[in-house]
């Protein structure tokens, strides 16, 4: 990441007090600008918010600027007094801050015309430099005689200027206040200064305003009341503290309002100018929440930014990259603030013009967009890069998009593996279903708690192991089935499978796990992509077999070979369920755990030996019958260079390439305009490289090994396809070769730094969003070993905090397969596969599709999106399913996902019907029962009084 200074916050607070105190009228009530703050930045992946691509207004007032005492020198000629700069940096008030003097600085009292050039080379429409009032008024009084010689300087500066249709901006006090002001009066301190500095700015808007029509009365107060008066840092360096800050703080704005309404009464209706409070640069990268600050506070006001710009090292020269994309930055969110916040922000104004004396740190640091070399006398301006980048956005007067980043229409052929790629996958031999394989018979809860008891003497047959057996594996799938995808890539664990690294101990239940995977896959018609060997920081034995680690791991040669045998047994053990193998994943990104150049070179050479030897075994043993594809994975970002105004940059950027990539493919593959013969070794620009760069070392020879005529052969043509993991770019440059950089670090051996440009998107992680770079590193690798072997993005993802909403994830998908699909219709190359990385999340959000499993593995608005895209089959103009896989394609079944989602709720719910069905089971029961009591009772009761009837019915015995 670029690093940047910034400044404390109080002198940030005073700087906006300062402004607010001195704004004519403020349209808001105070504090609406506070909203602005409280508001969290705009996620990076809305249009336009992270960079515009769009034009400045009409007119726009692109400019550059210095000021007196860091660039005029000539402090005691033509007439000039003593400034409390020059009494400041030559005594010992300073407190030995910096011995350096602004004694000759830039010379651009003498060479002025050499900056007018300057500034017809930019383009600029506008300059801003200050006057010196010490050179204008010795004694700092302007009511006594003016020097002349200082008068014709600036009348001569201002007339060449419009001469050229550049705008003079005036700034009428930049810092140097006459010492015998201070001497006198005590400086700002007093209110005495206050009137001599409105008779001062009177005569200037008098003697120089017919010309001039933008003034800044003075620049940066907060630095001279704060850094001046009260830290002591600043000149006249006093340390009177907030109390003397304050009180310098008052003078200076009641100096820019008596300086302000003297022109405005005398000097406005004839002169037809502006005035305009200059409160200096704030020194962050969001200055568009400054801006937009300044509209809610001031009533949208008209704003000129009056300096832009940020510091490099001395060292770094005409090189100044890193200030080249802070520059971008900053325009670019001017322009933001223009086009989408409707700001009138009229002018921008690149600081500093030329390299100059930068205050309390002298020379040490540089702000110029033209460079000075301060030990030669003669001064001469030669243009930075970062001065050739600020002329190419004046020209364009824009930020313009390129043509190759609009959207694409079209679909990726029917057989594309839309994937899922996954690290090692963890083997879960628990939870386990042992009903079907335990022979005895046990019985439950006897004593009530729950427990089994082994009934002795009983066996019952049993079933044989079956993959239901494991009950994480199902689960798994179902998520995996449930995106879409068509490919699963996920890694084997070399260390589990082969615990002392060679045949001696087989893991042969963590062979069957996977064979379970294989086969549950292929009775989906999924395919598995499976990784022999996946290297990983977390595991202190970096996934090798311990007693492999503990002899030296990929420093030794004996681990080439317990790689072959490992790789065979899982040929034998596992191929006829595997189409596609990968042997190592990202070597390149295994190498940079070894600390030494040696080291590094050395394992990646065993890592390739490796590679080659597990291909042949392959293809010797395996390839006729089970016809599968070998390959290795190499993380493969884009590199770009940092400065594309510099060779040096370019050529380091490809350096990183070959260093990368080249070292493990070139030795496979060979460049396509390479002989047969010659295919087999390192790059030779890799070589040639090394070979001097250890001469200039003063080494013995070059760190890099070599390889026998043997393994030379062995190594051509080991590749089946080629697998890349792109996840992001990086700006490339050359790592410079100072002496503090040799002391904090050994370059590494490329010889190369990376950066990245703080106008790209980022997630939380720090990954920057450049799709374009996919497109470009596809290209590269097909340029350079010709389209004929298939290429596989095996592996490509960024990292979301969005518990569900990623919508980061989201653009991240749609964008880096928009390059994808141009890479294949318009670039021809030959792009099989793209894997999404990764399906679940482990423990926090951050790559995954799904939610991890204490999150209820619920799925993202991503995969929504993904599994979109691999039912169009990319990016159709109709929008609609690919004909292919209408059959194909397994439609996510909408009820089933409920039901899964909602487990806890069923069971319970189910439970409550039950026992609700029993409940009125029971009811009805004793309603039936008592009926049929009522009913028996009623019947009885008929047959009684029947009975009754009867006996009465009998005739009446008359007796005689």
């Amino acid at each position: 990441m670029l690093n940047h200074h910034r400044p404390t916050l109080q002198c940030f607070l005073l700087a906006l007090l300062l402004l607010a105190c001195t704004w004519k009228e403020a349209a808001g009530s105070l504090g609406e600008g506070r909203k602005l703050w409280q508001k969290p930045k705009p996620e990076p992946i809305i249009p336009d918010e992270s960079f515009l691509y769009d034009t400045f207004p009409s007119g726009f007032l692109w400019g550059s600027g210095t000021s007196a005492f860091q660039t005029e020198g000539s402090w005691d000629q033509g007439g000039k007094g003593a400034s409390i700069w020059d009494h400041f940096t030559h005594s010992s008030v300073s407190g030995n801050l910096t011995t350096e003097t602004a004694n000759v600085a830039s010379d651009s009292y003498t060479l002025w015309e050499e900056d007018v050039e300057a500034l017809k080379y930019l383009g600029v429409r506008s300059y801003s430099f200050s006057l010196s009032w010490p050179r204008l008024f010795p004694d700092g009084n302007a009511r006594s005689q003016a020097n002349t010689a200082a008068v014709e300087h600036y009348m001569r500066l201002i007339e060449r200027l419009l001469e050229n249709q550049i705008e003079p901006i005036v700034t009428l006090y930049h810092w140097d206040l006459p010492q015998v002001l201070q001497e006198q009066y005590g400086g700002w301190k007093n209110d005495t200064v206050v009137g001599l500095f409105e008779d001062y700015a009177a005569f200037c808007f008098h003697t120089f305003g017919r010309r001039v029509r933008y003034w800044l009365t003075m620049h940066n107060p907060y630095v001279v009341a704060v850094h001046g008066y009260g830290t002591g840092v600043h000149a006249p360096g006093e340390t009177g503290g907030p109390a003397a800050s304050l009180i310098v703080a008052h003078n200076l704005i009641k100096a820019h309002a008596k300086a302000w309404h003297t022109y405005n009464t005398h000097f406005r209706p004839a002169h037809n100018g502006r005035n305009l409070v200059h409160y200096g640069q704030s020194v962050t990268p969001d200055l568009r929440r400054i801006l937009g600050w300044i509209k809610l506070e001031y009533g949208d006001p008209k704003v000129l930014l009056a300096e832009g710009g940020w510091f490099s090292e001395a060292s770094v020269g005409r090189e100044d990259t890193v200030a080249i994309y802070l520059m971008k930055k900053f325009i670019n969110q001017v322009l933001q603030a223009i086009r989408i916040d409707g700001m009138q922000v009229f002018g921008y104004s690149a600081w500093s013009l030329v390299d100059g004396f930068e205050w309390n740190y002298g020379y040490g640091i540089r702000r110029g967009l033209f460079y000075i070399n301060f030990s030669q006398p003669n001064r001469t301006r030669t243009p930075k890069t970062t001065a050739q980048y600020y002329r190419r956005v004046i020209s364009d007067n824009s930020f313009l998009r390129d043509e190759t980043s609009r959207d694409l229409k079209g679909r990726f052929p029917c057989d594309f593996h839309w994937g899922i790629a996954d690290s090692t996958l963890q083997v879960h031999l628990y939870p386990f279903s042992p009903q079907f394989t335990d022979p005895h018979l046990y019985s439950w809860n006897l004593t009530g708690d729950g427990s089994l008891r082994l009934v002795p003497g009983v066996k019952l047959r049993t079933s044989r192991a079956q993959c239901t057996d494991y009950l994480a594996i199902r689960g798994h799938l179902r998520l995996f089935v449930s995106t879409g995808a068509s490919h699963y890539r996920f890694a084997l664990n070399w260390s589990l499978i082969l615990p002392q690294g060679d045949r001696s101990s087989v893991n042969t239940e963590a062979l069957r796990y996977y064979r379970c995977v294989l086969t549950e896959l292929k009775k989906l018609d999924l395919e598995a992509v499976v990784i022999l060997y996946y290297p990983t920081h977390r595991d202190p034995n970096l996934g090798l077999p311990g007693p492999l680690h503990a002899s030296g791991g990929w420093l030794n040669y004996s681990t080439v070979e317990a790689f072959q045998e490992y790789a065979a047994l899982c040929y034998k053990e596992l191929g006829s369920w595997v189409r596609y193998w990968v042997t190592v994943n990202e070597p390149n990104r295994l190498v940079d755990v070894y600390s030494s150049g040696k080291e590094k070179h050395q394992a990646a050479h065993n890592l390739l030996l490796a590679h080659a030897k597990a291909w042949r075994v392959y293809e010797r043993e395996h390839s006729s019958q089970q016809r599968a594809m070998v390959s290795l994975a190499l993380h493969a970002d884009w590199a770009e260079p940092a400065n594309p105004f510099l060779e040096s940059h370019t050529a380091a950027a490809q350096r990183f390439l070959l260093f990368e990539l080249g070292r493990f493919l070139d030795p496979l593959l060979g460049p396509r305009y390479e002989e047969m013969q010659s295919k087999g070794d390192y790059p030779q620009e890799m070589k040639a490289y090394l070979k001097e760069r250890a001469q200039v070392m003063g080494l013995p020879g070059s760190p890099l090994p070599s390889f026998t005529e043997a393994e030379r052969e062995e190594l051509r043509g080991a590749l089946s396809f080629i697998a890349l993991n792109h996840f992001t770019t990086r700006l490339v440059s050359p790592f410079p070769h100072t002496q503090s950089n040799f002391q904090q670090r050994q370059p590494p051996d490329h010889g190369c730094l990376t950066l990245t440009d703080p106008t790209w998107p980022s997630s939380s992680m720090g990954q920057a969003l450049v799709p374009w770079g996919l497109r470009k590193i596809l290209s590269w690798v097909t340029e350079r070993y010709g389209g004929d072997l298939p290429v596989i993005i095996t592996g490509s993802g960024v990292d979301d905090q969005a518990p569900v909403e990623d919508k980061l994830r989201q653009h991240y998908l749609r964008s880096y397969l928009q390059e994808a699909l141009k890479a294949r219709h318009l670039d021809g190359v030959n792009l099989q596969g793209f894997y999404m990385w990764k399906l679940q999340d482990r423990h926090a959000a951050q790559f995954g599709l799904f939610t991890s499993t204490h999150h209820q593995s619920k799925a993202k608005a991503s995969l929504t999106v993904y599994r979109e895209i691999i039912t169009h089959g990319g990016f159709p103009e109709d929008n609609t399913t690919q004909p292919c896989r209408l059959s194909g394609l397994q439609q996510p079944c909408s009820t089933c996902a409920w039901l899964f989602n909602n487990k806890a709720l069923l069971v319970f719910g189910g439970c409550l019907l039950i026992t609700a069905v029993m409940l009125a089971a029971l009811v009805i029961f004793v309603i039936i029962t008592r009926n049929q009591r009522r009913g028996r009772g009623r019947a009885v009761s008929r047959m009684t009084r029947r009975r009754r009837k009867e006996v009465c019915s009998c005739p009446t015995v008359v007796k005689h």
